[in-house]
């Protein structure tokens, strides 16, 4: 009897999803909320490899949107199937639960960044 191992691909995309739009998110967040020294001091002194990511936003938010696409692909696709075991076909449902509201997370947090990268500034200097 042979077992086959489900595909974790999708996962380990989602995984990497948040935490990269943390990356981006989170220094804006601190910035609108006062704490641009914050900000400057994590950025210049412990992990500056971090101005790559400032430096390059735009290549940032379209990989990270060809990234969030194919994970709303994996979640909504129409032949997802569950086992036929109740049991697992609950762990199943709930995992898919969980997933969707980590996407629609992920999803908010992009917009916000997106709003805050790309709109605000425009609207604030004019």
């Amino acid at each position: 009897m042979t077992t086959t191992k489900p595909r974790r691909w999708g996962a380990w995309l989602a995984l990497f999803t948040l935490p990269s739009l943390f990356c981006c998110a989170l220094p804006i967040l601190f910035v609108s909320m006062g704490m641009g020294s914050v900000v400057a001091t994590v950025y210049g002194e412990y992990f500056p490899f971090l101005n790559w990511f400032s430096k390059n936003r735009g290549l940032m938010f379209i990989v990270i949107g060809v990234i969030m696409l194919s994970a709303a692909f994996l979640l909504f696709r129409p032949n997802r199937q569950c086992p036929a075991d109740p049991e697992l076909a609950k762990q199943c449902d709930s995992a898919h639960q969980w997933n969707v509201r980590w996407f629609y997370l992920a999803l908010g947090i992009k917009m916000i960044g997106l709003l805050s990268a790309y709109v605000l500034p425009m609207v604030l200097l004019d």
